[in-house]
């Protein structure tokens, strides 16, 4: 394995995906501590979610081994977001797209060890949790070992899975310090709210942001409405990463919001804000993803003593705020 001399560090931070959603708010946070920041992301960047000043902004294909050792040397940490991915309506039609994320995930990790980081933090996700413990409304929250027996959400789940554990085998085998947090449904500003990769709480906001500009209050809402999911704001997000990045356990956690939601209720939260009542058209035959799913944030609290802070009505009703200013401006 090629092995780059490693003399000084360029930049303290490489987010990998910092284009993205997630990645525009950890550089973001990481800026305002004062730490230098490179920034990368194959989108080209008049389609990153947020560009900041004073970053090195590199479009990069991180999937290919020579731009992820080129823009990997010289970084004294690193943050592995990037993938190809997106809300329940994409990755249940994108299925290999999803999985050839394996290709950034390995050229990543190649690269860190050969630049020698002293810390790599990979955000799995909890589509790594097996299918069958998800089948039920009223789920019983996931703890992190209910990974296995292995039975992820096909495609994108599988890859998290599979890189969690190369992750895992780098620490064991090369001294890599590795980190794993697995993301509970990430919302917030700043985030994808249309075009088919938006999660549930974007596309409710849209949803009624659309109801409420246009006076038609007759809305669509995939499957019956009762499936239940926990969700995390971006905020909770960045600080969850950097703590599971600087703590002292390689045991991957949880990191999302353990305050579980039916999507109907989700509506009905956001329907508040807006100040009206829709009509609900079900859709049985659109995706649905699991039944129910949320998250067991014992493990995460023994370790770091953590929960999140911002209540799903707070975020929620900023998200949606933010939501209906850019349906608006879009006419």
């Amino acid at each position: 394995m090629t092995r780059i001399a490693v003399s000084s560090r360029d930049v303290d931070v490489l987010v990998a995906g910092g284009g993205g959603f997630i990645g525009g708010h950890l550089v973001a946070d990481l800026l305002k501590q004062g730490l230098t920041v490179r920034s990368v992301d194959v989108k080209p960047l008049d389609q990153w979610y947020q560009v900041h000043e004073g970053v090195q902004n590199v479009q990069a294909d991180l999937s290919l081994r020579s731009d992820a050792f080129e823009q990997t040397a010289g970084a004294r940490e690193v943050y592995m977001l990037a993938a190809d991915m997106g809300g329940m309506g994409f990755i249940e039609n994108n299925k290999a797209a999803c999985m050839l994320t394996v290709l950034t995930s390995t050229h990543m990790l190649e690269a860190a060890k050969a630049a020698e980081v002293e810390g790599y933090f990979y955000s799995s996700s909890a589509c790594v949790y097996a299918a069958d413990k998800q089948t039920d409304a009223h789920v019983t929250a996931l703890k992190e070992s209910d990974a296995y027996p292995a039975l992820p959400e096909d495609g994108y789940g599988w890859e998290k899975l599979f890189s969690e554990r190369m992750a895992r085998h780098f620490l064991e085998d090369f001294g890599l310090q590795t980190r794993v947090a697995r993301y509970h449904n990430v919302y917030g500003p700043e985030g994808t709210w249309t075009g088919g990769r938006e999660k549930a709480p974007a596309a409710t906001c849209r949803k009624i942001a659309e109801a409420v500009i246009s006076g038609n209050h007759e809305i669509s809402i995939w499957g019956d409405g009762e499936q239940t999911r926990s969700f995390m704001y971006v905020d909770d997000c960045v600080k969850g990463s950097q703590m599971v990045l600087h703590g002292d356990s390689a045991v991957p956690v949880n990191v999302g919001s353990s305050e579980l939601i039916s999507i109907n209720d989700l509506y009905t939260m956001v329907e508040e804000f807006a100040g009206i009542k829709c009509k609900r058209n079900y859709q049985l035959d659109a995706p649905q993803g699991v039944r129910g799913r949320n998250s067991d944030n014992t493990l995460v609290q023994e370790i770091y003593g953590w929960e999140p802070s911002i209540t799903l009505k707070e975020g929620m009703e900023k998200t949606y705020r933010w939501v209906y200013d850019q349906v608006k401006a879009q006419g």
